[in-house]
């Protein structure tokens, strides 16, 4: 009896969208259920009208399964790993499934020309997409042209996207670099060297908050970004290729703590020990409790991340008009052994090792 008393709401309330949109019902029903044929304008309007007769969407569809989307990045990779725990946590918390999958595409292909998995274009099993890893503005417009509802890692997008549909998430490693420079400015040092890849938005991210930190000191930022896909093998060469420069360094901020195990490997294979040396900082949190001396870093919060995520786009799922949101989590500094105050008397220590 149930069923039948909510199939009838259901009827009624497809008729009722459809006179509010002067479309058909059967047009609405397209709407509702995802169909991505539907005209992009005849679909805000069945939307619109859904709205404005307080209709609640997320009810409309029995299906109850989001899409978590790794792209471009390694499945077991810590931080994203996290990620997925907190945004799986939070469905079931909320009655909702998560199908995981991998996705590798090209920054480069325009968004015509990539392939979504064939499930994420199935509204009748994932409602909406999760979005970790490496992501580019290609596809983002391609899930905007779709009408597929999703929320973006923030951190990790490459390129400028614009007039997004979906929602943002970010981590403040902005804040987190500035906070992290201006700790080891406090310190008493002066020779900071940065070590990251800056062409990859997370290492961009962190770069910008040392610059405006520096900047604040009346100090050069100092960079060492040559380019490596392996993260710990670049803070490695990059920090034995500034050693070799012979520039004065006493304080290298890895752009995330997978860069610093590179950069503590650098520094023993050049005859430094870390701090007594040179002091390291890393951002992330991932990698701190495995290095020795432990690794002064900038705390994450990437199940929270995940969290935010799932929630954003569950009450898009709900209300798919809403304007586009941002969310930024704060981080926190994290002190550990691997910084110390700087020894004002020390050589330049650089120069020590080159001419070691």
């Amino acid at each position: 009896m149930k069923e039948s008393t909510d199939l009838k709401k259901n009827k009624i309330g497809l008729r009722a969208i459809a006179a509010e949109a002067n479309v058909s019902v059967a047009t609405v029903s397209r709407v509702l259920n995802g169909n991505n044929r539907v005209d992009p304008a005849i679909r805000e309007v069945v939307l619109d009208a859904a709205a404005k007769l307080n209709v609640d969407l997320s009810q409309r569809n029995k299906t109850k399964a989001l899409a978590f989307l790794l792209s471009n990045r390694a499945m077991l990779h810590a931080f994203h790993s996290r990620i997925l725990l907190g945004a799986e946590a939070y469905c079931a918390a909320n009655g909702w499934d998560m199908v995981f999958l991998s996705y590798n595409y090209s920054a480069n292909v325009p968004w015509k020309e990539l392939h979504l998995p064939k499930v994420v274009q199935r509204h009748d099993v994932v409602r909406a997409v999760v979005l970790a890893g490496t992501n580019s503005a290609n596809l983002l417009e391609l899930l905007d042209h779709k009408g597929i509802a999703y929320s973006v890692l923030g951190n990790n997008v490459i390129g400028e996207p614009l007039r997004l549909k979906g929602d943002t998430v970010y981590s403040d490693d902005i804040q987190g670099g500035q906070e992290m420079t201006q700790y080891l400015l406090s310190l008493g040092h002066r020779d900071i060297w940065f070590v990251g890849n800056v062409r990859l938005p997370w290492f961009a991210r962190h770069y910008e908050g040392y610059r405006r930190a520096m900047a604040a000191a009346g100090l050069q930022p100092r960079l060492s970004g040559l380019e490596f896909e392996d993260e710990t093998e670049m803070g490695y060469i990059n920090t034995k290729s500034l050693l070799a420069g012979g520039e004065p360094c006493t304080a290298i901020l890895a752009g995330n703590d997978q860069a610093a195990h590179g950069v503590y490997k650098g520094l023993r294979d050049s005859g430094l020990k870390v701090p007594d040396d040179v002091s390291v900082a890393g951002c992330d949190d991932t990698a701190s409790t495995w290095l020795y001396p432990g690794l002064t870093t900038t705390r994450e919060f990437p199940e929270q991340l995940g969290q935010q995520m799932v929630k954003l786009v569950l009450s898009r799922i709900a209300q798919p008009n809403l304007a586009p949101r941002i969310m930024t989590i704060p981080t926190q500094l994290i002190k550990r052994e691997s910084c110390k105050p700087l020894a004002t008397a020390k050589e330049p220590l650089a120069t020590e090792a080159a001419a070691g």
